[in-house]
């Protein structure tokens, strides 16, 4: 990242922190966090290694989690006012982290003046905003219903409106109806919302909320065109602008959204981390990782794999592998010796524990054990990270031991290694030790080589290494290390080894 004159330019951040906004920090004690409270926060941000925070939906909206929205102008009362956020985009600069926020182009609140108006009669100027149609229309489509997704539970995606002989397009929810972007006077409307945050506000950048579902399936060939468009806007309003797209799909339907977009979550690799850690074994991780990165290299060669454990919608790692420490600290080696952009969910660092019902994966930001403490949010009852679970930040930043050293120690070698912070595949390679316990693989040019190894077992492990690999130096290791003598790898439960080869 290159920074001028206080502005700032944006290729792509490296290490990025998702900030579920109600859960962080609290800075009028009435509860809930805010947007002052982020900004209280921004020191301690920066100390740990973040270069861009993701700021879930601000705008004013009738639900907590505030992706049904009702203005796109305006910032939530609840969470503080625009100056809050002009301040906060000017503090995060100082301290050269970018602010990305989330847009939600896929559907508004029915609560919108948009849909207020377009629900008022079939001929209204706003009609053509959302997506309307008869019975015997959505029967001719056999479209009536839908199989749950990852990413939406709702079977029946059609909702009425009393003395209307048309129903609405739903796809989340009935008080969610979707946008319908062949109307060209909403995607004038979105142009200026993007510029009002963009230039006028002064945002870095936007993660796109449902971007596989700008268009619904029976109309998905527009997809591809729209996001040209939307492209060619950012480009025009602010070229150094990050977009980050949310599309909950496999590689060979993620891939061709490079043309529109920056960066994409890979949701795939978060389910094979998970799913990695609990069966202990290496399913061919590597492999799969560069037939994904291959396929958008074909679509965009400046594609940025957008790389997490786990994010609002998941349940939390540490939950995921049952709390063991030993396992989260396996999970932040893994994530953050990946080539990709990672994002560390708010909490993820001092090992939250969070599972489904969503609010329950939101809990509070644990920042001391003061229960009185006003910084953090009352705003749920904390089910997951009570002081016998979670040792709170303030205990765990004076800890060299603790989960939130051990991130901050990864994250800066993260930082300090180029190539480590690589966003793309192309210097990654899979390296077989014949052991399915051991991920191990190597990246970086021949004359600078490094060579990684996480023991995924509770078992200690010895390794030798291929004959290719002649070790120069040990770069980092966390209960592992390298036996110069023996020539081998010796690697503790859960233990991660990162050496430096010397070139053959």
């Amino acid at each position: 990242m290159n920074h001028h004159k206080g502005d700032m330019t944006i290729n792509s951040p490296k290490i990025c922190y998702e900030i579920f906004v109600r859960s962080f920090c609290d800075s009028n004690n009435d509860g809930i966090g805010d947007i002052q409270g982020i900004t209280s926060k921004l020191d301690y941000l920066q100390d740990l290694g973040i270069e861009a925070i993701w700021l879930t939906p601000i705008h004013p909206s009738p639900s907590y989690h505030k992706y049904d929205v009702i203005d796109y102008y305006a910032v939530d009362p609840e969470f503080g006012s625009l100056d809050d956020l002009r301040t906060l985009i000017r503090e995060a600069h100082r301290r050269h982290i970018a602010v990305i926020l989330d847009l939600i182009i896929n559907h508004t609140s029915t609560l919108h003046p948009w849909f207020l108006e377009a629900q008022k009669s079939s001929d209204n100027p706003f009609r053509e905003y959302y997506w309307w149609k008869n019975d015997q229309e959505i029967e001719a489509l056999g479209i009536a219903t839908r199989d749950i997704s990852d990413d939406s539970q709702e079977v029946s995606p059609w909702h009425e409106i009393p003395n209307d002989p048309q129903k609405y397009y739903g796809l989340f929810y009935k008080g969610m109806p979707d946008l319908n972007f062949h109307s060209q006077k909403l995607r004038h409307e979105f142009v200026g919302i993007m510029k009002f945050w963009l230039t006028d506000i002064g945002v870095d950048g936007f993660r796109i909320d449902a971007a596989r579902h700008i268009f619904p399936t029976w109309e998905s060939a527009h997809n591809r065109a729209f996001w040209f468009f939307f492209k060619e806007t950012v480009e025009s309003l602010k070229p150094t602008a990050f977009t980050v797209g949310e599309i909950w799909a496999g590689a060979s339907e993620i891939a061709p959204y490079y043309k529109g977009l920056h960066a994409t979550f890979n949701f795939d690799l978060s389910f094979a981390i998970q799913e990695l850690l609990i069966t202990e074994n290496d399913p061919g991780l590597i492999n799969t990782l560069l037939k994904t990165h291959a396929l958008y290299e074909q679509t965009n060669t400046g594609y940025i794999d957008a790389i997490m454990l786990t994010n609002h919608d998941q349940e939390r790692i540490a939950s995921v592998v049952g709390g063991d420490t030993k396992k989260i600290k396996l999970a932040a080696c893994i994530l953050l010796t990946l080539p990709g952009q990672p994002y560390l969910y708010y909490g993820e660092e001092i090992g939250m524990l969070g599972t489904k019902p969503d609010p329950e994966i939101r809990e509070p930001f644990i920042w001391s054990n003061n229960p009185a403490d006003p910084a953090v949010p009352r705003w749920s009852e904390i089910k997951h990270n009570g002081p016998a679970s979670t040792k709170a930040l303030s205990e765990q930043i004076v800890d060299p031991k603790s989960v939130y050293s051990h991130y901050k120690e990864l994250i800066a070698l993260r930082r300090s290694l180029t190539t480590l912070g690589q966003t793309t595949a192309r210097d990654l390679e899979s390296v077989n030790l014949k052991n399915d316990s051991l991920l191990a693989f190597s990246r970086g040019p021949v004359s600078d080589r490094l060579l990684i190894i996480h023991n995924l077992s509770g078992k200690a492990i010895s390794t030798r290494l291929p004959l290719q690999y002649s070790v120069r130096e040990v770069v980092w290791s966390h209960q592992a290390y390298w036996n110069s003598t023996a020539k081998r790898v010796q690697l503790r439960p859960y233990g991660s080894l990162i050496v430096l080869c010397n070139p053959k």
